[in-house]
């Protein structure tokens, strides 16, 4: 059945788009693929987003994006870059991946100035650099507070610029292989309802992340459900590191029984408000992160500073919305305007002026270091399947750099673009036996969950989960805890069978869909962090608290053959010499150079 044709059967209809390379996602790494496809002379590419243009999860990254510039420290490398990830991921990243983007971000900062980025500015007309948490320079460059925005609009602009073919709104929900090699993806248009089918000669994955498995995270309700991990697992690649989940140390804390502020609970203040000397308090007003990290304090790594915060919330320390104190009242309100524009904007207009008084905030999910397992192409195990930014591993290991995951998307895009490149050669042919076998069972199945009556709404069943994963999944974490997630995920998951589900074109349709990503990807997570008895970067294990040298090991996850999730270990890879030269070095930020 091909373009529109009616099956024997009564199904609805599809629509068949033939393409060399289908970009899924439309945010900075779907972006800067496309570009560089582009630019190497692939002209039909399609790229995919489930919003309207212009609007991923890109710009809800604020804080900057990383690359040894030197603006304000020329002793800085790409060498010191390497060396702050891998150690604030514990060790877990893979070397090659980690050099393949420091080596890469100064001429991608350059790239990006050049295409007119709207980067905020030293007095000699540089890209600003400041400093983030646990970086032993400033490297960080930012547009005020909304560097994700700015990055977002110059790809974009860039992309127009190459017309290159994009289309909104629009559902991936399954991609079509065989186990062994991609052909495709199939899914639908969220507006009117039509049934696709991309022939593709490949696919990139760029669909973001899983923070927003978590009842409190930094994403909007409907994005960073796991979808693109999802996908690749059904697709037969593997996942990687699923177990690290990066709780944010500063998502806003807010009192959820008033309206205004409810909708904020959880939601980013961007790292750089404590780059910019923002400090910490308790309740008791105490500037509690002398005890936890005297030398780096506010700036220590991620995991190091929420775990901080929870302790003292759990201890009794925390104000009455459930957080602790941010302050930066000691800058000047024009130094705030400036350099922290959004954040004093949001802050405003809730009634709170930042300049003059602290804000509440507590540990939020953030971002998930863990992923599809890529080579350093970005190629899964999967031929023609690629993933890359949020949903790749291997960058980030235990534990995200700030700055860091912005600079992954331009960095890999420029590297799978360029590999999709030289092995693409026109749109592949979806064989018969995936199409009947695996496209139009599929397209059928879409059609008969619409419409659909039961006893469950699917928001209903994603807030339960999402309740679930904090509870037995967050911050701190031991093998009864666990255990019990993943019972409690199973009982999600039959009632998920009996969903009330309205029309394609309607959100609890959508909401339907994106339980099932967010099923399999809370399921990895469980799993991983049950097998991993240490404690390790952002993955905190109360019965196992000491970090294990026999856990310095990636652990993997791939679809059984008779269903379920078969884990197993790898290990892990070795730097180069001169990344090695650079963590021997010992370079480390001294918080004090701030005050």
């Amino acid at each position: 059945m091909r373009d529109g044709e009616r099956a024997d059967d009564g199904a609805k209809p599809y629509t068949q788009v033939d393409l060399s390379v289908l970009v899924v996602g439309a945010g900075a790494a779907g972006a800067r693929t496309a570009i560089e496809l582009a630019e190497r002379g692939i002209d039909d590419v399609l790229v995919l987003g489930k919003r309207d243009h212009g609007d991923a999860h890109t710009t809800w990254a604020r804080g900057g994006i990383n690359g040894a510039l030197g603006t304000h420290d020329p002793e800085d490398s790409w060498e010191i870059h390497a060396a702050d990830t891998l150690n604030e991921g514990h060790f877990l990243n893979d070397p090659e991946k980690v050099e393949a983007v420091t080596q890469q971000m100064p001429d991608r900062l350059r790239e990006l100035d050049d295409w007119g980025m709207d980067f905020s500015r030293t007095e000699d007309g540089e890209p600003d650099q400041r400093f983030f948490g646990a970086q032993s320079f400033r490297r960080t460059a930012f547009a005020g507070d909304y560097t994700g925005e700015a990055l977002l609009n110059t790809l974009v602009e860039k992309a127009q610029q190459h017309e290159i073919p994009y289309r909104e709104n629009v559902m991936v929900t399954k991609l079509l292989s065989d186990g062994e090699r991609s052909h495709g993806a199939v899914g639908f248009d969220m507006d009117s309802g039509e049934m696709l089918l991309f022939n593709a000669g490949a696919v990139v994955l760029a669909a973001g992340g899983h923070a927003a498995v978590y009842s409190r995270h930094t994403s909007r309700d409907d994005e960073n459900n796991g979808d693109g991990a999802a996908l690749a697992h059904d697709a037969g690649a593997e996942l990687m590191d699923m177990e690290f989940v990066q709780f944010h140390p500063t998502g806003m804390a807010v009192d959820e029984s008033d309206p205004d502020w409810e909708p904020w609970s959880g939601r980013l203040v961007t790292e750089a408000v404590r780059g910019e000397g923002g400090r910490l308090y308790n309740s008791e007003g105490e500037r509690f992160m002398e005890r936890y990290s005297p030398d780096q304090m506010e700036l220590d790594a991620r995991d190091i500073v929420a775990r901080a915060i929870a302790q003292e919330i759990a201890e009794g320390r925390g104000t009455e919305n459930g957080g602790v104190y941010l302050d930066i009242s000691h800058r000047d309100r024009t130094f705030i305007e400036e350099r922290l524009p959004r954040m004093y904007e949001r802050f405003s207009e809730l009634g709170v002026d930042m300049s003059e008084e602290a804000v509440e905030v507590a540990p939020t999910s953030h971002y998930g270091m863990g992923g599809v397992r890529v080579d350093g192409d970005g190629e899964t195990s999967v031929d023609g399947l690629y993933a890359i930014g949020e949903t790749m591993a291997g960058v980030h290991g235990a534990n995200r750099l700030g700055g860091n995951s912005l600079a992954e998307t331009v960095a890999y895009g420029v590297v799978t673009g360029e590999a999709v490149a030289e092995r693409v050669d026109g749109p592949g042919t979806v064989p018969d036996e995936v199409r009947t076998a695996i496209a139009e069972p599929h397209l059928r199945g879409l059609q008969a969950t619409a419409n659909r009556d039961g006893e469950y709404e699917p928001e209903t069943l994603m807030a339960e989960l999402r309740g679930l994963m904090w509870e037995h999944a967050g911050i701190l974490r031991d093998e009864e805890s666990l255990q019990a997630g993943l019972d409690r995920l199973d009982a999600v998951r039959r009632k998920a069978e009996r969903m009330t589900v309205g029309s394609m074109q309607s959100r609890s349709f959508e909401f339907a869909l994106d339980l099932g990503f967010m099923l399999t990807v809370s399921e990895a997570i469980l799993r991983g962090a049950l097998e991993r008895t240490e404690s390790r970067g952002a993955h905190y294990r109360t019965d196992y608290t000491d970090k294990s040298e026999r856990w310095q090991r990636n652990i993997c996850i791939e679809r059984a053959d008779l269903g379920g999730m078969e884990l197993s270990t790898e290990p892990v890879g070795e730097p180069s010499e001169a990344v090695r030269v650079a963590l021997d070095e010992g370079h480390e930020l001294d918080y004090h150079q701030l005050e």
